[in-house]
């Protein structure tokens, strides 16, 4: 019944599509065949207001309808232009993830049931509602620490929204495992995998205590950085379904009237914000994927504070470096250098010639360096850069494009603070200062010691590792003396799931017409 279920899920988000008008807004004169014909019966079954709409509200009307999982799901594609393209990744990129709230009751029966505690005892004062997202929502309190009153906020997840979310999750697998099957050319983007990757970071998401412990971790990496701080985390009060950190009173970067009316030069929050940022990328592997100027907020002495770490980004050393080198190698003109790179990488397959690659890499650069610096934009080389790759079969790298994605809404943020943003001149300390502890001898001698470790480690394990190799010896020396059977029982298991699978999908075809022939009538 659950793939039943997940057919009228899928099968009601597409007339919600259609009816919205986001099928009709799709450039159907560059399709070709059945979807050319789709997309004009798209058209005459849009309502008619959608028709006067851009796109991306069409796109805001439709996840309106749709629900608070399909903010998610838009957001989390807006950070994946290699599947849905750069156009509509800015479309999506601009949802609101702003929902209404839900009643304050709810909010402390979540608490106290989270908590074990009841709220009297966790809280002097709980007010009403600030702020309500698709997934928690936020209460003003306050409680006690170290001995004094504290202001906080009280994030609380949003009643029913893990049951939701699981339930439309079976629609966009299928979803997924149709366009695998049907669509050929995308099977490169993986769309079962990144569905996956989906499930797995929305239910992160959806665990508060995680969100804690990577506002904590981060406020262990930023605790000696210059002009950026994030929140205290009350623990505490802190738990699967509710997260208590520290007030921030402050301008909103959104609200550039109220920034300059508390008297800070946007100039120097720019040069702040992208230079943090680096620093957390490179030198910590670990940063805030989600800088829009709503979650950063000045305080009165200047200092910016990073908020509502729902979606946060890993770099591994690996990654790390290769940012690094293609960076160095593009203010140095070493192209050939950049093209090595992806390859030592494993980026990009071995059957490709390197300096065919080369020869990509410098049609990206070479117009760079026509340009004066402070209309350089280091995201869009990254965007560049990516396009290119796809022509040499480069596997999506999740982490290197939400990497992309950050950098793209943050240098955005720091050149409407500074019309004029250098972001070399800006970035050199920082990338500078990496490359330097990194690329050079101090960074022979880091990877001589993890060699030297890895090694080590290898060794501790050899005892099992043979006898693993000898298990499998036997095994793989059995099976070919024997050949690989399957005994009665699984062979008639398996004949019994192919007749059920077969006769599902007749039914699930017959209850997709008969949906959409209701809904053609709402």
């Amino acid at each position: 019944m659950s793939t039943l279920a997940a057919w009228f899920r899928l099968a009601r988000a597409g007339w919600v599509m259609v009816r919205e008008g986001v099928v009709a807004a799709l450039p159907g004169d560059q399709f070709e065949g059945p979807p050319r014909a789709a997309w004009r019966i798209a058209n005459l079954l849009a309502r008619p207001r959608s028709r006067s709409r851009e796109r991306t509200q069409s796109i805001a009307q439709a996840v309106e309808r749709l629900g608070p999982s399909y903010v998610k799901l838009g957001q989390f594609l807006a950070t994946r232009p290699d599947v849905v393209g750069a156009e509509l990744a800015r479309d999506l990129a601009a949802l609101q993830d702003r929902m209404a709230t839900f009643p304050t009751q709810e909010a402390a029966r979540t608490i106290e049931e989270s908590l074990g505690r009841p709220l009297g005892a966790l809280f002097h004062e709980f007010g009403e509602p600030v702020a309500a997202a698709s997934i928690a929502q936020v209460h003003p309190a306050r409680t006690e620490r170290a001995g004094t009153e504290a202001k906080v906020a009280v994030k609380v997840i949003r009643p029913g929204v893990r049951t939701r979310f699981n339930q439309d999750l079976e629609a966009y697998f299928l979803a997924a495992r149709l366009q695998e099957r049907f669509v050929p050319s995308s099977r490169r983007l993986k769309p079962v995998e990144v569905t996956k990757l989906l499930a797995q970071t929305t239910r992160i998401e959806m665990d508060l205590r995680l969100e804690a412990a990577a506002i904590s971790e981060m406020g262990e990496n930023v605790a000696d950085d210059p002009g950026f701080r994030v929140p205290w985390i009350d623990w505490e009060r802190t738990g699967r379904d509710v997260v208590t950190m520290e007030w921030i009173d402050g301008a909103k970067l959104s609200d550039m009237g109220a920034v300059r009316a508390a008297g800070h030069d946007p100039v120097a929050l720019s040069a702040t914000l992208m230079q943090s940022f680096l620093r957390h990328a490179l030198r910590d592997g670990f940063f805030h994927a989600d800088m829009h100027p709503g979650n950063l907020m000045v305080e009165a002495d200047g200092t910016l504070v990073a908020v509502d770490f729902g979606i946060t980004g890993r770099l591994g050393k690996k990654e790390r470096r290769f940012l690094a080198e293609i960076l160095y190698g593009f203010i140095t003109r070493d192209y050939r250098r950049v093209a090595e790179v992806h390859f030592e990488a494993g980026y990009v397959p071995r059957t490709h010639d390197v300096r065919a690659f080369a020869q990509a890499i410098r049609a990206i650069g070479e117009p760079i360096h026509g340009q004066s610096a402070d209309t350089i934009s280091m995201a869009r080389l990254l965007t560049l850069l990516f396009e290119v790759t796809e022509i040499f079969d480069m596997q999506a790298r999740t982490e290197l494009l939400m990497l992309q994605k950050t950098m793209v809404v943050v240098e955005g943020v720091c050149r409407s603070l500074d019309p004029r943003f250098n972001m070399w001149k800006v970035a050199e300390p920082v990338v500078g200062d990496w490359i330097r502890g990194n690329l050079g001898p101090r960074g022979m001698l880091d990877d001589a010691r993890d060699g030297v470790s890895a090694v080590l480690s290898l060794a501790r394990q050899a005892p099992d590792l043979a006898a693993r190799t000898e298990r499998l010896s036997r095994e793989i020396d059995a099976m070919a003396e024997k050949g690989l059977r399957f005994d009665a029982q699984t062979a008639e298991a398996i004949g019994r799931a192919e007749a059920r699978h077969g006769r599902w999908g007749r039914v699930a075809l017959w209850v997709i017409a008969i949906a959409l022939l209701i809904m053609a009538f709402d």
